[in-house]
């Protein structure tokens, strides 16, 4: 467990702070994250990498000379949202464009996407790299659609070494896809871990078992086999990497021992021992391994073994010098000159995004959503250790948390705009934008985007009726399916909210009464969200657990359920009250 913190919601930003404030000769603070304290070259390609706090040193303490440009740092565990991403990108990039790096998850795959859109739009070169290395998320046939785990810093560190030696984007994003589709990677974990605040881990492993295929995030593995010796776990590792190991590969590999928070590093050394005899058997010889914690889950006992099939070209930037808070390699001659840069003196400082002027009827109109603001933070404080609950049977448990975080942000965010005289279509734009940005994950991304749809069926200019309130709300469903992803059948928050929205439409074209449809379209939603439990997780991280999601809601559609049956009983008071 986490034994010293002030407030859980405030662990990651305290700690990032005290992490920019013990590395000033490498690192800045910016919005959203961390970039490089000195200058780079004009014109060189800035690798911006990042993901969910809870993983140090990833990623965080990756940047600096010969890695990493700038990290987004998002809540534990949960993706950074867009405006983070974009931030750290935007202060990172000096004209060579920016290459994306992260661990292949559906919130980052969705807020880097965001903010790479957004650069993109204004003029910026954007490539993405995910990285896919965990052998249990999926086939060997279906590499790319893995999900990343210690693998990242091998990719990383071989991208950050090409972009030194002068590579453009161009070669430094082929680089480090060739990077990716070298590496395997595949863990066992003895014991769950716990977030800040918590008593409890998200899971357990029964004693004398392990959980081999663990992901980062405090998802329990795919199957539990009786816990064996440490040669014998490093035999089940190596055994499940090597035989996926590539035809006429050259015979060296990096080799990288990961513990994951509560594995001693002399139990690791242990371990790698016997991996040695394994290799040697093999005919591989390791380049320069690496043996400790590099990107770890909190507290979580477990470990995780990468290897990466090297050819002359991969070989030459896993080992040329890098410098940074967490990883160092070279003498320090060859670093020189990449420490000695300039300080680095312009960075992207977000504003506000400006009010645009709001009639009178719209700003009265604001203030009722403001009101729906605050109704669902209160609900979702309500229902935080239920929603939780349901997320940790298959997933990381935070989606109770990430639901406050988000809806707080909103409201906080709502009460700013109105300060400012926001009409609807504003305070909506701003609640969203902060959704995403405080809760972080899939859900905030795609919360986020929906709030922001639902407030371009509005107006600033005048107040909004019966139907341009169902227009918002199906502004809304129809973006959650569209950058999601989902289908209905997924177990997602899909289930709910279309059946919900096709209610919605269908009962307000018949009778045109906004309470009698909204009421009956959050119905068809909480039947929906309860028939989840019988389906199986095609999507996201319950997806790797396959079965064990079965019997269980999906989370995101019972709060999806949850929040829509409060508005149907909001609107109902207002109508009485009329």
């Amino acid at each position: 467990m986490t034994f010293l913190t002030n407030t859980a919601a405030d662990f990651p930003a305290e700690a990032l702070r005290g992490f920019v404030a013990a590395n000033p000769e490498y690192v800045t603070a910016v919005h959203g994250g961390v970039v490089r304290s000195t200058d780079t070259p004009q014109g060189q390609p800035a690798l911006v990498i990042g993901g969910g706090s809870g993983h140090y040193p990833a990623f965080a303490g990756w940047v600096g000379p010969g890695m990493g440009h700038g990290a987004p740092c998002g809540n534990i565990f949960s993706s950074p949202s867009a405006s983070q991403v974009y931030s750290v990108a935007r202060s990172a990039e000096n004209g060579g464009g920016v290459i994306m790096g992260f661990g292949r998850y559906a919130g980052d795959v969705l807020h880097f996407g965001a903010a790479a859109e957004k650069l993109r739009a204004e003029g910026v070169d954007v490539r993405i790299v995910e990285v896919t290395d965990d052998i249990a998320s999926d086939s060997p046939e279906n590499h790319r659609n893995r999900r990343g785990i210690a693998g990242d810093l091998p990719v990383f560190k071989i991208a950050g070494a090409a972009i030194e030696a002068g590579a453009d984007i161009d070669e430094a994003e082929r680089i480090a896809w060739k990077a990716n589709d070298a590496t395997r990677s595949y863990g066992v974990a003895f014991d769950g871990c716990t977030l800040p605040g918590a008593e409890q881990p998200l899971f357990h492993v029964e004693s004398g078992q392990m959980a081999v295929g663990l992901g980062i995030h405090g998802e329990p593995g795919v199957k539990d086999l009786p816990l064996g010796s440490a040669s014998e776990v490093a035999d089940l590792l190596f055994d499940g990497i090597i035989a996926e190991a590539p035809q006429g590969h050259s015979g060296r590999v990096a080799v990288l021992l990961n513990g994951l928070g509560t594995v001693k590093y002399e139990e690791l050394f242990v371990v790698y021992a016997r991996l040695v005899k394994r290799l040697e058997q093999h005919g591989l010889t390791p380049v320069q391994p690496e043996v400790g914690e590099f990107v770890t889950s909190l507290d979580m006992a477990g470990l995780s073994l990468t290897l990466v099939f090297l050819d002359e070209e991969l070989e030459k930037h896993w080992t040329a010098p890098a410098d940074t808070p967490a990883f160092r390699r070279g003498a320090p001659r060859d670093l020189l000159a990449l420490a000695d840069r300039p300080a680095r003196t312009e960075f992207f400082t977000p504003g506000e995004e400006p009010v645009p002027p709001a009639s009178e009827e719209s700003r009265q109109f604001a203030q009722e959503l403001q009101r729906v603001l605050e109704l669902f933070e209160a609900t979702c404080r309500t229902q935080e250790a239920e929603l939780g609950r349901l997320d940790a049977v298959a997933g990381d448990g935070d989606h109770g948390q990430g639901m406050v975080l988000g809806s707080t942000g909103a409201v906080q965010a709502g009460k700013k705009a109105l300060a400012r005289d926001a009409g609807a279509r504003a305070l909506l734009v701003h609640a969203g934008t902060a959704w995403a940005e405080s809760a972080g994950g899939t859900s905030g991304a795609l919360w986020g985007a929906a709030l922001t749809a639902a407030g371009r069926a509005l107006s600033d200019d005048h107040a909004a009726d019966s139907h341009s309130a169902v227009r918002a709300m199906l502004n809304a469903v129809d973006a959650l399916q569209r950058l999601g992803g989902a289908q209905p059948g997924d177990k997602t928050m899909i289930d709910a909210a279309v059946p919900f929205a096709q209610t919605l439409e269908q009962e307000f074209h018949n009778s045109g009464d906004l309470f009698a449809a909204l009421k009956a379209a959050a119905q068809s939603a909480q039947t929906a969200a309860q028939a989840t439990a019988e389906l199986t997780a095609k999507l996201g991280r319950s997806r790797v657990l396959g079965e064990k999601s079965v019997g269980t809601p999906d989370p995101g559609a019972t709060s999806f359920a949850i929040l829509m049956d409060e508005l149907a009983h909001h609107i109902g008071q207002i109508q009485q009250a009329k």
